[in-house]
């Protein structure tokens, strides 16, 4: 350390200490049809994100034919917008009903497989890779800044899920189940989650589910249309100590937040949904939602977290066109 200039100690201390502190974005949004104008991929970048996350329907494909659903990812992986912007950071994603191959499907779609197959290929995962051997498309990833770490856990909310209650009054979709067998993730997705979670070390545990944890009322795909399901997510949160736990959700073509906290703790926890990029819900006039902190965005629009690492802080925004601010939530931990 003698031999070196007084000066350079400096910057290199300074060098330390900027990445000690430096601030995390993660970017994500939801239902994106291939064959209509995207209008967020620049107002996107200029939020720097780290990382981009699709929250599901990355295209809209209802279909059993592979030919067709593979020419709908092509036509979004080749367009020049989308190129560009793929090129500036990491993306990854979960998938929805549109991108799975059937509106609102589960566990009986039959071309899952291969839908899965596609999935991967989009996102050029390496042939070799143990996602392309797995049942169903969840898996984790871990992001170091300085000495703290962001893990973004995205699952898979349609592979294994069973059959959803439909309404018979015809007032909603779907109700709550009482069907003590139904599951959101299949077994050995709920035993792959809980060593994700009970193993983390990182400040901040992301869980990237494409359809809403918490807001649960409005009778359209929700994690509420299994209660018990919503019980077990709970008690996994609370009992494996891991820190920092926010869901990120797409589906609905709106943008909402949502938190409430776990029964019997002060783990505050927070879902945030964000949806859609090329088509929103335009015409929303009201929906019920206890969770809902702030307004419902009924406008194209996209997800933004700030993650403050120095100070254990979150900072949520919704955006739209031109970068527009439509919301912001601030959580500290």
């Amino acid at each position: 350390m003698r031999n070196i200039p007084f000066i350079l100690v400096i910057l290199l201390i300074s060098v330390v200490s900027c990445k000690k502190d430096k601030k995390f974005v993660l970017s994500f949004g939801s239902c994106n049809n291939q064959n209509l104008p995207n209008p967020l991929w620049e107002p996107l970048l200029e939020n720097k994100p780290d990382v981009f996350i699709w929250g599901g329907d990355i295209i809209y494909s209802d279909t059993y034919d592979m030919n067709v659903m593979k020419r709908n990812y092509d036509r979004l992986k080749n367009d020049s917008s989308y190129i560009f912007f793929r090129e500036q950071m990491e993306i990854m994603g979960v998938w929805d009903d549109h991108d799975y191959g059937l509106n609102d499907g589960g566990v009986h779609y039959s071309k899952k497989d291969s839908a899965q197959l596609l999935f991967l290929d989009f996102f050029d995962v390496d042939v070799k890779s143990y996602r392309r051997k797995q049942q169903g498309i969840y898996h984790s990833r871990v992001f170091k800044t300085g000495r703290s770490s962001i893990k973004i856990i995205l699952l898979d909310t349609r592979y294994f899920r069973s059959d959803l209650e439909k309404d018979p009054s015809g007032k909603k979709r779907y109700i709550p189940t009482r069907n003590t067998e139904s599951t959101m993730l299949g077994e050995k997705q709920w035993a792959w989650l809980q060593e994700e979670l009970e193993n983390s070390t990182s400040q901040f545990n992301v869980i990237v589910s494409s359809i809403q944890f918490l807001s649960r009322e409005h009778g359209f795909e929700t994690w509420g249309n299994m209660p018990l399901e919503v019980e077990r997510m709970m008690n996994l949160i609370k009992t494996s100590k891991a820190s920092g736990v926010i869901f990120l959700s797409g589906d609905r073509h709106i943008a909402e937040i949502s938190k409430t906290y776990i029964e019997n703790s002060e783990i505050e926890l927070v879902d945030v949904t964000s949806s859609g990029m090329t088509h929103s819900y335009e015409s929303f006039t009201s929906e019920p939602n206890p969770y809902r902190v702030g307004e419902v965005i009924s406008e194209k629009n996209f997800g933004v977290l700030i993650f403050d690492l120095k100070n254990n802080q979150v900072d949520i925004e919704i955006r739209g066109e031109e970068n527009i601010l439509f919301e912001r939530y601030v959580v500290n931990y």
